[in-house]
Formats: structure tokens, sequence, C-alpha cells
């Protein structure tokens, strides 16, 4: 399944390379929920949030109040979770709360989670750079692997967003064999994300029963949706 993603950032969507570089920024809305429209599921990540730089919640609200969105981006507590599910999402995306300093996983927090809002609406997000997980809007990294947090997390979540920051905005291919090892994993939901640029990536993911996140490929048209 192909998820389209709304990235946030200073009231915009935007598109970055690497989680740090603007490539592209829109302000039409109404034009990009439209297109959405028909889709299953979309992804909406509040960049400002993540990089604990400000927020748009109120933007994440109108999108969600119209499009079946999982929602990512700042969602440190089970308090602001319950925000943001009452705002209109379906499911919110947590990521670095997860995850410790000293290289751990935050079991407490996935947890507490899942007792405040049911594991069916929690994504755990576990991103990566040069394989290790990246958190605070991918500007850190702690000593941790995907490999090392799943098995921990698997039962107080519905499923794992994971985004392989190396190729985030370069559609330069995903690596496929990195989404075989982590469908091994677990039996939730696997979603992936980070330079996917073809139907037939979406299509091969999909027959492993791996769900892809498509931005850049998906605003510069290189794979119409």
């Amino acid at each position: 399944m192909l998820i389209p993603s709304i990235d946030l950032m200073g009231g915009r969507i935007v598109q970055l390379v690497q989680g740090e570089k603007l490539r592209l920024s829109f302000d039409d809305f109404e034009y990009w929920i439209e297109k959405f429209s028909r889709f299953p599921l979309v992804q909406l990540i509040d960049l400002d949030a993540a990089m604990r730089q400000g927020d748009n919640s109120t933007l994440v609200a109108q999108v969600a109040r119209r499009l079946p969105c999982q929602v990512g981006g700042g969602i440190r507590s089970a308090e602001r979770a319950r925000e943001v599910l009452n705002a209109g999402a379906q499911r919110v995306i947590i990521g670095s709360a997860l995850f410790s300093e000293d290289g751990k996983v935050n079991v407490d927090v996935a947890s507490e989670l899942d007792a405040a809002v049911g594991a069916e609406r929690v994504v755990a997000g576990i991103d990566t750079k040069n394989g290790r997980i990246a958190v605070k809007g991918w500007k850190a990294q702690v000593a941790l692997t995907p490999d090392e947090a799943i098995p921990l997390l698997d039962p107080h979540v519905a499923g794992y967003l994971y985004t392989h920051v190396d190729g985030e905005g370069l559609m330069q291919g995903f690596p496929i064999d990195a989404a075989a090892r982590l469908r091994g994993l677990t039996a939730r939901q696997l979603i992936v994300a980070g330079g996917i640029r073809s139907q037939q990536e979406i299509d091969k993911l999909d027959a492993m029963g791996v769900d892809a996140v498509v931005g850049m490929a998906v605003y510069t048209n290189l794979l119409p949706v």
C-alpha cells in the first residue's frame, strides 16, 4: 500500500532531503488534500514539533479532520497523544520518547501509551542513520538498532514506521533487504519510508507485506497518484 506523506514546517507543506535541506515547499493545502483523499491512510508529520522549534497544531487538526491520518512529530506523552487523536487523527506515531539517551528502549512509555489510548492507535517511529536509531528530529542518535527495539515494543504498538534517513528525499530507492529483515522481526504492520521512487518498489514491498510512505517522488510527480 502506498501511503502519501504530508510534512509540515512553518505552516507549509515541505519536502526535506535527509531531514535537513529544504527541497520543496507548498501552501496549496486544498490541492493536496483533494489529491490524497482517495487513500485509506495518509501520514502527517509536524516537523517543527519534532525538531522542538514550535508546532503546526492548528494545521495538523485541520488536515486530520479531512483525511484519514496517522500523525507524528513532537508526541512525547500520553496527554499529547490524546490531544492529537481527539483532534481527528486515527493513530499517533511515537518516536524519540521511546528511546533514552543511554541506548535503551523506554518500555514504560510504550506501556503507558498503550494503556492510555490503546495499542491499536500507536505506531512506533523507528528512524535510522547509518543503522542507528535517530531521535529529536533526526538531529541525534542513540546506540540502538531497530532489531533490538522491535521485540521490546511489539506488545504495545499496532505497527512500526521505519524511516531510512540516509535515503530520505534523495529518490535513490529504498533498501529492500532492510525491509525484509525487519519484516521477519514482527507480525505487526510495517511501514517504510526513505528514497522510494517507483511503483515497482512499492509492489515489491507490498508482496512482502510492507507498506510504503512516499513523499518526494509524489510531490515531484515522478510517481503520479
